[in-house]
């Protein structure tokens, strides 16, 4: 694929003009024949950084997978395949991995893809169905090879490259730099990319403060917390980090209870669930995400202001990843540590203030978004413009009123003001969208 119309389509899909150093330095190694290793920190553009190297060394369609693209969660994958698939241009990109239906991929892989953005788990199980044939696969990218590692993948990974017997170009990504490399990876002398002085700039843009709680039941205080830090027009997208799912549950409960515009992440939850949470926060809609070490790495978030540690991490690195999601790239950002009447900062924890609480804070904590839950979705023939034009035209709704509109395999999600959703709702038991009636919900009761 021509460079040219790459960065077309990175501008006009994606919203990116102009690449990033880190980007144009992985666009220059692709050029240079030999395996790559990019050191660079979450948040940083890392899909966009191999993506395009990627895509200039893909051959014209071939009907044989090409390149091969493996990540440790499913969220990244979905995450990866999404953004391919927007400036692949012809290229097709299949995305495999676990709490999405087997029985959809395998149709999905019928046409065979140039592209394959998988978790190891679900990829070797369609390598050993014999699904798919990974043998012609001359690219391989692991990103984020250092948690795959950690979360006990190397076994899989490992017995995925046996059949890769064609491998002509490695592409590693990590966000720490004291990840060694498998052994089972072919790897000789590769270009090495460190950005990772990205980390060391990170403590000028973000401050973090102490909160104290006066009683062990940090609940009052977190609520006071978000009112202070929260204005008349609602909360800044903030993370609430807690240690168990059992502890998020009971977090969200309390604040939902109150009125506050949040949502849950936790790894119990079923994949529509957790699809579901992360486009309510990244439309808007509940910008207040409560969430286990699960939301630390690995996922698509954008523009969060705050970190709150409900409960203090159990380890430095766990600490490191949370406050990363926050002052990324070029953004300013703070971190709250909650702290009750008997616990201590750990020593990793480089305390730039206390914060005192206003007891009579009284900052909005409603989004006045909802979003909206339709029951058919990329499977169903059911495009962005198929909804729009429904809220629009049929039921007499502005534009302006709506926001992100996001398409899954079997469901799709709307983000719209508030005093629209009734109108939508009621439409849709009245009239068809595309041609079939389709339920309409706020996705609170689905």
């Amino acid at each position: 694929m021509k460079e040219k119309d790459i960065r077309e389509l990175l501008a006009s899909r994606e919203g990116i003009t102009t690449l990033n150093p880190m980007q144009e330095k992985m666009l220059q190694a692709g050029s240079e024949k030999r395996d790559i290793i990019l050191l660079s920190p979450t948040g940083s553009g890392k899909t966009v950084a191999f993506g395009v190297p990627l895509l200039k060394m893909l051959k014209d369609p071939t009907g044989r997978v090409q390149a091969i693209i493996i990540a440790p969660s499913r969220e990244l994958v979905v995450q990866i395949a999404g953004v391919l698939r927007n400036i692949g241009g012809d290229y097709r990109v299949v995305a495999l991995y676990g709490g999405h239906k087997v029985e959809d991929e395998i149709n999905s892989l019928a046409v065979v893809p140039d592209i394959v953005v998988a978790t190891p788990g679900r990829l070797l199980d369609h390598i050993k169905r014999r699904n798919i044939d990974v043998l012609p696969t001359r690219i391989l990218v692991l990103d984020e090879f250092d948690k795959s590692l950690e979360l006990g993948f190397e076994e899989d990974m490992s017995k995925i490259v046996r059949h890769m017997k064609n491998l002509s170009r490695i592409i590693l990504t990590s966000a720490t730099e004291s990840a060694t490399l498998p052994d089972f990876l072919p790897i000789k002398t590769p270009i090495i990319l460190n950005f990772l002085e990205g980390n060391r700039q990170l403590k000028k843009r973000m401050r973090v403060r102490e909160v104290r709680s006066d009683g062990k039941d940090k609940l009052e205080t977190l609520l006071t917390l978000l009112r202070n830090i929260s204005d008349e027009t609602g909360p800044e997208r903030t993370i609430i980090f807690v240690n168990h799912r059992e502890s998020a549950e009971r977090v969200y409960e309390f604040l939902r209870k109150r009125g506050v515009a949040a949502t849950l992440y936790h790894g119990a939850l079923d994949q529509r669930q957790r699809e579901s949470a992360l486009e309510a926060f990244n439309s808007g809609a509940r910008p207040i995400l409560v969430a286990t070490d699960l939301a630390a790495r690995g996922l698509d978030i954008q523009g969060v202001r705050n970190v709150v540690h409900y409960h203090l991490p159990l380890t430095p690195e766990t600490y490191t990843h949370r406050n990363g999601r926050t002052a990324r790239v070029t953004s300013e950002g703070d971190v709250y540590l909650l702290m009750g009447p008997d616990e201590e900062l750990k020593e990793y924890m480089d305390v730039d203030s206390t914060f005192s609480l206003d007891s009579e804070a009284n900052g909005s904590l409603d989004a006045g978004t909802e979003v909206l839950y339709i029951s058919a979705g990329r499977r169903e023939k059911l495009s962005k413009g198929d909804i729009l034009g429904f809220i629009t035209k049929e039921c007499g709704v502005e534009g302006s009123e709506v926001g992100r509109i996001n398409v899954f395999d079997h469901y799709s999600l709307v983000t719209v003001a508030r005093e629209a959703a009734d109108v939508i709702i009621s439409t849709a038991r009245q009239k068809k969208i595309k041609g079939e009636k389709r339920k309409v919900t706020p996705l609170d009761s689905i």
